[in-house]
């Protein structure tokens, strides 16, 4: 069982924040559960890769380096013997612009760390580890191994479904007849309902709701999700400030 440590004088200083090998561990645990339903969605992408022409360390090289699963199914429909390279960076861009606001949320715990431990702890951000350490460091953790930790445990599961869908390639089938598709979903809202304390911070995540749903026909893909979070951040703010 990991023992909590006395802070040093620069963790005194930031307030006990912290990058250490017991919250990576923590962070490991914590998303243990969810990570295995990211084995199905590497899955996915490793047959559709090699259905789009891949090669089976082609995908496994995407999927290490690159980490973002919407945006690495994006890719695939623009991936031929001639890639469009500016194209293929607009869709990147406009799929996980959303880490840009990601990374705001967190900046008043990441922020507190030397430039090289912030840039090791948001290196395996995703939706889902943010999701959990955000909630964790608003409850009182003050360990940013805890993102590093999660975001290796999705990798880890994200990189063997890969591995595995790109060997079985197009003989598994479609995979939404399992209903992977909805856990993710379902973790983000519970998450969410978690977080709702007071009637007052209902109210931005109704805005963000409405204006994601409003704008997903309008919008490019993932633009949609951005503009919720804008707008959401900025409900909230009004609230505040009145």
């Amino acid at each position: 069982m990991d023992k909590p440590r006395t802070d040093t004088p620069s963790e005194a200083a930031s307030g006990g924040i912290c990058l250490s090998g017991a919250g990576v561990r923590l962070g490991l645990r914590r998303l243990l559960p969810v990570s295995l339903f990211v084995v199905p969605f590497g899955l996915a992408f490793g047959a559709a890769a090699i259905e789009q022409g891949m090669t089976a360390a082609q995908a496994l090289v995407m999927s290490a380096l690159v980490f973002a699963g919407a945006s690495q199914f994006a890719a695939l429909d623009l991936w031929g013997e001639t890639l469009p390279f500016l194209s293929l960076a607009l869709v990147v861009l406009a799929v996980n612009a959303r880490h840009i606001i990601l990374g705001a949320a967190l900046s008043p715990w990441v922020n507190a760390l030397s430039r090289s431990k912030r840039i090791l702890a948001l290196s395996l951000m995703s939706d889902a580890n943010f999701a959990d350490s955000h909630a964790a460091f608003r409850g009182g953790i003050r360990d940013v191994g805890v993102l590093l930790g999660g975001g290796l445990m999705l990798w880890t599961s994200w990189m063997i479904g890969t591995g595995a869908g790109a060997l079985a390639g197009s003989s598994l089938g479609s995979l939404d007849r399992f209903g992977v598709d909805v856990v993710m979903a379902a973790f983000f809202a519970a998450v969410v309902v978690g977080g709702l304390k007071t009637p007052a911070s209902v109210v931005p995540v109704v805005v963000a709701c409405t204006v994601a749903v409003a704008t997903l026909p309008l919008l490019p893909a993932g633009w949609n999700i951005v503009a919720a979070a804008l707008c959401g951040g900025l409900a909230g703010a009004l609230r505040r400030a009145g």
